[in-house]
Parts: C-alpha cells; sequence; structure tokens
C-alpha cells in the first residue's frame, strides 16, 4: 500500500475530503488532496488549499499565542488563573460532568470533595491536569450565561492529580490571552501567530475570506441546529461562542497546519520565526504531566506509547494535537517530520475509529517512506 492507497482508501468510507502535507528536513515531501469538500452542494473536487474546520487542532495556535505571552513576560505559565480572573476563586465542589458524546449520561472522575479554584494554573491548564470538566453543555445557555457558568464552574478531581482533557480550560485560555492583550482572541491568534509565521490562510469564520467558497470542506449535519454545518465551526460550544474560541474554531489549509508545526520543530533547533525562545520551546513538548498511557507537554499531546496507538509508529519524542472533525499535526523532532492530515470525518459522523485507524495507517507510510 502507498500513501496514496490509504488516501483513496478513505474517501466515502472515512471521510469526503481529505488532505495531506508531509514535510522532512524543512522540505515539502508530500501534498495530496482527494474526494468533494461538499459533494451534496458542489461536484468540486477538494484541492491542496481546501480549508478544514480544525477543531481542537486550535488549541496548539492558543497555546502558541500564550506561551508567546509568557516569553514577553505579561504572564508566568505557574501563575494561577486568578491572576487573570479575579473571580476564579473560593471552594468549589466537585462532582461529575455531562457525557459529550452520550446525552443524558454524566462522567464522574472524582466523587466528593472541594477544590480551591484561586491555586488553579495555566500550567494545570496546559497539561489538562486543573481539574476543571472536559466539557459542559455550554451552547444550550442563554449567550449572557455562558462566561458566568465556566468562570464559576465545579471541578471533576482535585488538580494535578490526573489528566483529564478539557476544552472548559482552553476556553478559559482564550479568554485570559483576550484579558492580557486587550484585543479579540482572533486578533491575537492572527497578530502573534498567524501573521509572523506567514500562515495566511489561518481564520476563525472562513466564509467570505476565501474566492472560491465551496472550497470550504463540509462536516456533520448538526441536529442542534437543523443543518448540516458548512463554513461555521462545527464545535457546538465554539458555536455558541461567536465561532471564535480557544477551544477550536480555526480553520486553515493542511500546509499552514504544517507550517506551524515545522516553526515548532524550527524553533527546538535553534532557529526560526516562532515567537518563543527555544528554551521554552523544548519545555513545551517535554512530558509535564502523565495519567497511565496518556503524556501531556504544554498543550501539546506527546507520542503515546501504546503499541496500537496511532503515534506509535513515529519517534518517541513526537508532539501533536488532533481534533474531532478529522484533524491532526504531528511533529516527529528525529526524523525531522511534520505531518498535517486535514479531514472531514464528521461529515459521516461521530464513530472515532475508522479515523483512529486511518491515522494509524497513514503514520506507517509516512515512516516507512520517510523513515
Amino acid at each position: 500500500m502507498t500513501l496514496d492507497d490509504v488516501l483513496h482508501a478513505g474517501v466515502g468510507r472515512v471521510y469526503t475530503a481529505a488532505v495531506v502535507h508531509v514535510r522532512r528536513g524543512g522540505r515539502v515531501v508530500y501534498e495530496r488532496a482527494v474526494g468533494q469538500p461538499n459533494p451534496e452542494a458542489s461536484p468540486a473536487p477538494t484541492r491542496v488549499d481546501t480549508l478544514f474546520d480544525l477543531a481542537s487542532v486550535t488549541k496548539v495556535f492558543t497555546t502558541t499565542a500564550f506561551l508567546a505571552l509568557v516569553e514577553e513576560g505579561r504572564i508566568e505559565v505557574d501563575a494561577p488563573l486568578a491572576r487573570v480572573f479575579p473571580q476564579f476563586t473560593g471552594r468549589r465542589e466537585i462532582r461529575g460532568y455531562e457525557d459529550p458524546l452520550h446525552p443524558g449520561k454524566w462522567i464522574t472522575v472524582e466523587s466528593g470533595g472541594q477544590v480551591d479554584a484561586g491555586r488553579v494554573t495555566f500550567r494545570q491548564v496546559l497539561t489538562h491536569t486543573s481539574g476543571l470538566p472536559a466539557w459542559r453543555p455550554l451552547y444550550t445557555l442563554p449567550p449572557d450565561a455562558i462566561r458566568p457558568t465556566v468562570l464559576d464552574t465545579f471541578f471533576a478531581y482535585r488538580p494535578g492529580t490526573r489528566v483529564v482533557y478539557s476544552d472548559i480550560g482552553l476556553i478559559l485560555l482564550g479568554w485570559a490571552l483576550e484579558a492580557l492583550t486587550a484585543r479579540p482572541l482572533d486578533r491575537v491568534v492572527e497578530e502573534v501567530v498567524s501573521r509572523p509565521l506567514g500562515l495566511t490562510s489561518v481564520h476563525f469564520r472562513p466564509v467570505g475570506r476565501t474566492p472560491f467558497e465551496e472550497n470550504i470542506a463540509a462536516t456533520e449535519v448538526c441536529p442542534h441546529r437543523g443543518r448540516r454545518v458548512w463554513g461555521e465551526v462545527h464545535d457546538e460550544n465554539a458555536w455558541a461562542l461567536g465561532g471564535i474560541a480557544g477551544h477550536a474554531g480555526l480553520f486553515a489549509t493542511a500546509r499552514d497546519v504544517a507550517g506551524l508545526g515545522q516553526a515548532w520543530l524550527d524553533r527546538l533547533q535553534g532557529r526560526g520565526d516562532l515567537p518563543l525562545s527555544t528554551a521554552l520551546a523544548r519545555e513545551a513538548v517535554q512530558e509535564q504531566a502523565r495519567d497511565g498511557d496518556v503524556r501531556r507537554g504544554l498543550g501539546w499531546a506527546l507520542r503515546s506509547p501504546l503499541p496500537e496507538g496511532f503515534t506509535f509508529p513515529l519517534g518517541e519524542r513526537t508532539f501533536g494535537h488532533s481534533g474531532f472533525t478529522g484533524t491532526s499535526l504531528y511533529v516527529d523532532p528525529e526524523r525531522e517530520l511534520v505531518i498535517a492530515a486535514l479531514t472531514n470525518r464528521v461529515y459521516f459522523g461521530r464513530d472515532a475509529a475508522p479515523i483512529l485507524q486511518w491515522r494509524r495507517e497513514l503514520h506507517e507510510q509516512v515512516v516507512a517512506i520517510w523513515g
């Protein structure tokens, strides 16, 4: 099986559209587009400049912007959230939270007890050890109730004792960027990350920003919105926040997503335009927290030691992130590989098994060719 075979095999089964962009040693060695971005509306084929909803890959752009402010001395990684949000203090109860994938069910990480919210730090948010619940159905609330609900949230476990991936934490990180810069989050990401790195396709709310609007990959039929989602963020909570949030909302091409990964790889090697020091970049991609087989850096997911995992074929120092819509960015410093794989896998629903297997096959083929 070739890399082209992997891409074509996923069309109509895992996604309707995909673009894979691979760099090795800073040079583009592979870039392919397959399928159709929005087959119900247009016969237009996917192009290498098709825009995809990045979903949680947004988080690494938010993280990069926050760490740039750390580099400037405007905030510290170990500062408490209360430094920026004075109301984020006081004793909060620990209890279960709503299951995002199974409506009506709840997830309990730890039962009983309380947390002193004022002691929770940005490092804990970045490593997903903050104690915050993974998710809340914010999109079901009146718009003016969303921010108070997040700032007054209960906790799911004692901070520092577990790793629980939390959208709530990254929503707070996005708001912190706004508070620290006195600018809206979309401008912060553009001015601090996208523009300095030349990532011209990276935008929140992309409709109207491209001359070919059919060149945006459609995602899922959303029961809440009553339509197939196209040109607006798939994530319901990010949509309720106006399409601009720290945890989700960005759209981009595979080339520009790879560009962020390349900027990080270059900075780790002491060069490039990433607005961080080499020391801070290296800290961010080193293991900061671990819970079983889950390993986290500062905002980055690190390679899993599970042999069946989709990151396992890559090197031990690999870092990256994936998104619920079917997107991913992984950087293997040992091989100097950057792999951006953007798909619209939620077009067919939320079963994760096909995209996880597809990513595994993709990474295996990349390593077989360029490893």
